[in-house]
């Protein structure tokens, strides 16, 4: 009988240690999950946002500045994306691609509109403290944590649903294009 509290306090240290296994395990896959488009889609809707206030905001030299300083980062992150939008969509992922910029830029003016006059009081500061970052995960990571708006969703380190199908359905478009030329 003594054995049966010994037990359940092993089971209960066995319990804990599988669920802080499982956390740990958790932990270590959303690290190792650091996927190369996610930075480039971080710094792409910087690069837009910044787009967006130097050109409604008159601040076009801030803005070039931004670009000169970061244009390998910059041109590294476009040819992510472009990798992205290519492995994603096929042989139209230049043409999502181009439209996935147009739109979040759109979308970017659309709410700086809104916004009226105070948008570039909220905005311009933004130059100022890009212009101390180094590296792209420094861009990407001020990028994450600025409210600026994202019109992507994606799956980082997998492939979502919507994805999926759409892979599923190219795959069965190339199947029947085969099928038929034998």
């Amino acid at each position: 009988m003594r054995f049966a509290g010994f037990r359940t306090a092993v089971a209960v240290v066995t319990g804990f240690g599988l669920v802080a296994g499982q956390f740990a395990a958790g932990q270590a896959q959303a690290a190792a999950c650091v996927s190369p488009a996610r930075e480039a889609f971080a710094i792409q809707k910087l690069k837009s946002e910044l787009m967006v206030v130097g050109l409604d905001c008159q601040l076009q030299d801030k803005y070039n500045a931004f670009v000169t300083k970061f244009q390998k980062y910059l041109q590294d992150g476009d040819t992510r994306l472009n990798s992205y939008f290519r492995s994603t969509y096929g042989r139209s992922g230049q043409v999502q691609h181009d439209s996935y910029n147009t739109e979040l830029a759109n979308e970017q003016s659309r709410e700086g509109l809104k916004s009226g006059t105070i948008f570039c009081m909220q905005r311009t500061g933004m130059f100022d403290e890009v212009a101390v970052l180094e590296t792209a995960s420094d861009l990407a990571n001020y990028a994450e944590a600025k409210d600026i708006l994202q019109i992507a969703s994606f799956e980082t380190c997998g492939t979502s649903e919507r994805e999926t199908g759409k892979a599923r359905a190219s795959s069965r478009r190339r199947a029947a294009r085969r099928t038929s030329k034998a």
